[in-house]
Parts: C-alpha cells; sequence; structure tokens
C-alpha cells in the first residue's frame, strides 16, 4: 500500500500549495497519468546549480576540476539512491504494475529519479529559496563530510585508490608511442579500467606525465557519467 504523499510532505517540511505537484514527482512512467520525468528534468538542473554554488563558495581555492569532481561525488545515481532510501521514498512511489512486481520501489534509478523529480517539484511550488534549503538539509551529511585533502592527490593515486575501493583490478597504462629526441621526448600513453569500455589516452614529455594525463581523462570522463562516485 502507497503510504500517503501528505506524511512525506510533512517529513520534508514542505507545505505544498499544489499538492498534484509532489503527486506526479513521485508518480513512475510506468503508471497511468502524468509521471515525473519532466520534474526529474528539473529538478536534476536545480540539484546541479546549488550544489555547484555550494562548493564555489566553500572551496574558494579549487579549480574548475576539482569541483567538478567534488560535484560529482555528490550528485550521482548511487548517492541519491541512498538518500531517497534514507526517507523511504520506495513507501511513497506510484508504479505501474510490472515495475511493482520486478520491485522498481528499491531500483536505484526509480528512487534517485524520484528524488531529482520532488526537488523539481519544490522549485515549482515554493522557488528557488526553498528548493535550495531542502537540498542543503537533504545533503548536510555528505556536504559536511567534504574535504579536499583526497582531491590533493595526483590522478593515477586517485583513479588507483578508486579501483582499490571497489575491488577491482588496478588500471593498466600501455605505452603506445615515443618520438623525439632525448633530450626532447613525446609519449603516448594508453589508460584502461574495467568501469570504462573505452580506453583514455594521455601525453606529455615523460611517460610520467603522460599516465598522469591519461588517468586525469579517466577521472573526468569518470564523473561525467554521473554514475560513478570518485
Amino acid at each position: 500500500m502507497i503510504r500517503s504523499h501528505d506524511h512525506l510532505a510533512r517529513k520534508l517540511g514542505i507545505p505544498f500549495r499544489e499538492p498534484n505537484l509532489l503527486k506526479h514527482a513521485l508518480t513512475h512512467r510506468s503508471a497511468e497519468g502524468v509521471n515525473n520525468e519532466r520534474l526529474e528534468f528539473l529538478g536534476d538542473s536545480v540539484l546541479g546549480f546549488v550544489v555547484a554554488e555550494y562548493l564555489y563558495q566553500r572551496f574558494p581555492s579549487a579549480d574548475e576540476g576539482v569541483l567538478s569532481r567534488l560535484r560529482a561525488t555528490l550528485v550521482n545515481e548511487a548517492a541519491l539512491a541512498k538518500i531517497a532510501r534514507e526517507l523511504d521514498l520506495g513507501e511513497y512511489l506510484i508504479l505501474g504494475s510490472g515495475e511493482l512486481k520486478s520491485g522498481g520501489y528499491r531500483r536505484d534509478s526509480i528512487l534517485s529519479d524520484a528524488l531529482e523529480a520532488i526537488l523539481g517539484a519544490v522549485l515549482r511550488d515554493q522557488g528557488i529559496d526553498a528548493s535550495r534549503a531542502l537540498i542543503l538539509k537533504l545533503f548536510d551529511g555528505p556536504l559536511s563530510a567534504l574535504s579536499l585533502d583526497d582531491w590533493k592527490k595526483d590522478p593515477k593515486t586517485r583513479l588507483q585508490e578508486l579501483m582499490q575501493g571497489r575491488g577491482l583490478p588496478l588500471p593498466v597504462y600501455t605505452l603506445i608511442a615515443q618520438a623525439g629526441l632525448p633530450h626532447d621526448q613525446h609519449f603516448r600513453v594508453r589508460c584502461e579500467i574495467q568501469l570504462a569500455v573505452e580506453p583514455c589516452l594521455g601525453e606529455g614529455s615523460s611517460r610520467k606525465k603522460a599516465e598522469q594525463q591519461a588517468a586525469e581523462s579517466m577521472l573526468n570522463r569518470l564523473s561525467e557519467q554521473s554514475r560513478i562516485q570518485i
């Protein structure tokens, strides 16, 4: 049985002026009627903005690459699904019969999409200030735990620790080209990991620099996927 959406609104601390917005945010496309896809699109945008704004203000010395990677640790499917579970969001979802039978209310993708849709609904109903306040409230734990210390490590170290943390084989670096005179050489390296189908390339005046660039490219790719917590 689906729990009362009014109960969820009280849990969120949001007195919706238009209760149907919350209902739409919790309605998966497998169910009949208006679903949450458009609100999810809106919520994804406001979440990205609020988190980016927070990081920009909190870490004034961090460059764009570091800020992007920090944001990726917060705004990804697994991280959003974790927060959704803390809210027991699965108990409020409106799903079609097929998704109900297959346990869709437990699926990371459905939970994370619904959470983003709720943020979109709050934006529509209450405005940006209410959205910002709710996001900072829901993400208070992960935001408070952020530190720049790990991001000061070089790209190869960060990529290696990511793989070790997931119990996966370490990255493989292969020298694919070396040219130039002894005092002016150029190296090209390929980086391959189990988490990515395609390898990443790096170039530099030494093999070490080329490997660092390849690792940096791989980390950027994982960040852009928004599904890997790095």
